[in-house]
């Protein structure tokens, strides 16, 4: 499949404001390293039988889920994102998987031929994006009829909850109020992402709400490293290195754990089916 050139399109304000860049070398692990838990596995495996469709991951980025729906059964999985950095963590993440192929392209303008999938998955990317109907539309091109858009993100009823030893994204904000703010600007409202996608075309739309548990670490140690990497929170990319060490240094005295932490995010799911 010829990758297509990579125009931005759509790219939050917001996000632009907090310099993250998903096209640095730097970057390159941010979005990888880990596998899909358990727990969002029983969770899509609850919603639809994924053994044989054909899958379409919008903003793959390393390709964590992109291999989670290979492991899952998907006959095909095409992971695209418009970072050819991303890409080639993907590319890693995704090694021993034959029915990956790995696309350059853009969330709008993904460069993919019209009704060629039974799934179009996005986790963690329309909150990236001013034009949700111009996503929407893309995801209802590339859909066979009864295909299914399966559209992970937070609102902010997800993000506003309390920091805890689970919870650890609470933390930033009580320590940190205007991410908060930043986080308004950016996250979409269950109402927008339902008319959008009634708007493309989707009928039967349901919502849900999952916690996801994103990882598991062995102790303080290894979740400091990942903190101060700024590991899959772009959020983090607002504060300057000064700010998250201390940022760090306030949640340690919260958790203070020596043992396992398991850390554990609110997602709002969104499933609609193209008619």
């Amino acid at each position: 499949m010829n990758h297509p050139i990579w125009q931005p399109a759509g790219i939050h304000g917001a996000d632009q404001a907090m310099r993250i860049d998903f096209h640095a070398e730097q970057n390159r692990y941010a979005y990888a390293g880990r596998r899909a838990d358990a727990s969002w596995m029983e969770a899509i495996c609850g919603w639809l039988d994924p053994v044989g469709r054909r899958v379409a991951d919008i903003g793959c980025g390393g390709g964590i889920y992109t291999r989670a729906w290979a492991e899952m059964g998907a006959s095909a999985v095409v992971g695209v994102d418009f970072s050819q950095v991303m890409l080639e963590a993907a590319k890693e993440t995704c090694r021993d998987c034959p029915n990956v192929t790995l696309v350059r392209g853009d969330a709008l303008r993904t460069g993919m031929p019209g009704e060629s999938t039974d799934v179009v998955f996005a986790r963690a990317l329309i909150h990236h994006l001013d034009e949700l109907d111009g996503f929407f539309a893309e995801a209802a091109r590339l859909l066979v009829p009864g295909g299914l858009a399966i559209v992970q993100d937070r609102t902010m009823e997800d993000v506003s909850l309390p920091g805890s030893p689970t919870h650890l994204r609470g933390y930033f904000f009580s320590r940190f109020p205007r991410l908060l703010k930043l986080e308004k600007e950016r996250r979409p409202a269950d109402s927008d992402v339902q008319d959008a996608m009634r708007t493309a075309g989707f009928q039967a739309i349901h919502r849900h709400v999952l916690w996801e548990t994103r990882r598991v670490y062995s102790g303080w140690e290894e979740l400091e490293q990942d903190l101060l990497k700024r590991n899959g929170r772009s959020i983090l990319h607002a504060l300057s290195d000064e700010e998250l060490r201390a940022l760090v240094a306030a949640m340690k005295q919260e958790i203070a754990s020596d043992g396992i932490i398991v850390e554990r995010d609110r997602w709002t799911i969104w499933i609609g089916t193209k008619q």
